[in-house]
């Protein structure tokens, strides 16, 4: 599969190191590590960096607040909800990313650490997604946060919650999103797509580990593929109807991805739905390319980004 690869891509898919979701402990242990490695973002703007806890019942939700430090009035608020299969990430896996996106993008981050399966599976993960989203729809004015401009950014499985929080906050009345960016979301629990079927040893995900981080998340509710998998545990479960009225979205999908097909198909429905919806492909890319820092289309992905975050939050 090398030779489809961009060719920097094709440098950095050698080094990266395979997962094995059936040994979470050495799995998240090697996670904790890369993250030890990565480099720190040198903004070019003063930011202001806040850690803050959400109340939410007895589980609270930790969150890291970025922000232009001298800006004089309120911006736009996004959540970011980080990757990592359901069972792997927090904060610090999205800081290099949040701190790009306060500094270039001028909108205040909100980092969310929302808890992980398999010890707290769906929907505790999205619920403390929603406690945040509520949290700065009415607090988030004193961290310089303007309560009618909210998004929210979700990255592989945490664009799952970020797809699945747009469905339940509409459904709730809850706070108006105007935009949510997507990023490889994984959506579809049946795991029958042509990608997730002929893809088994892609860089950065590898679909062995599809079922068993589906199986993680969703323990207790239903077994992964049944009839019984509710759509916000799995927004494509969604039926095209029910994707109305939901806020403009950024589809972001690679081509030597297993989540791929499920993306597209999602993206594709949102537009069926009448959703405004951007759809970015990247060829020659592996999922969530841009992660890796240094290549000229990584470096391409973030200011897509970048400038999609600035169009359909700033106005």
């Amino acid at each position: 599969m090398g030779h489809l690869l961009d060719p920097e891509l094709v440098a950095v898919a050698a080094v990266l190191p395979k997962m094995d979701l059936s040994d979470l402990v050495s799995t998240r242990e090697a996670a904790r590590l890369v993250a030890l490695r990565r480099p720190v973002y040198e903004p070019r703007i003063p930011l202001s960096v806040r850690e803050v806890t959400v109340p939410h019942g007895a589980a609270d939700v930790p969150v890291r607040v970025y922000a232009p430090a001298e800006h004089p009035g309120p911006l736009p608020g996004l959540l970011y909800l980080h990757g990592g299969g359901f069972v792997m990430g927090d904060l610090s896996t999205v800081d290099f990313r949040a701190r790009m996106l306060a500094d270039r993008a001028g909108v205040v981050v909100i980092a969310v650490d929302f808890r992980l399966a398999p010890e707290h599976p769906y929907p505790a993960p999205l619920e403390d997604t929603y406690a945040v989203l509520e949290w700065a729809a009415a607090k988030g004015e004193e961290y310089g946060i303007d309560p009618e401009r909210l998004g929210v950014l979700g990255e592989s499985t945490g664009g799952n919650l970020a797809a699945a929080l747009a469905l339940m906050t509409r459904d709730r009345q809850g706070p108006r999103l105007i935009a949510q960016f997507l990023d490889a979301p994984t959506v579809d629990d049946r795991l029958d797509t042509p990608s997730m079927t002929t893809m088994p040893d892609t860089p950065m995900w590898q679909s062995v580990n599809s079922p068993l981080s589906w199986r993680y998340y969703l323990r207790g509710t239903a077994e992964p593929g049944s009839a019984e998998v509710p759509a916000y545990a799995a927004p494509a479960r969604a039926e095209v109807k029910d994707l109305s009225g939901l806020p403009p979205a950024f589809v972001t999908a690679y081509q030597i991805d297993p989540t791929r097909d499920e993306v597209l198909d999602f993206a594709r429905r949102l537009v069926q739905a009448g959703v405004p919806t951007e759809i970015h492909h990247y060829g020659e890319a592996f999922h969530l390319a841009h992660i890796i820092p240094g290549t000229a289309i990584g470096a391409r992905m973030i200011t897509d980004r970048v400038e999609a975050i600035r169009r359909m939050l700033r106005g």
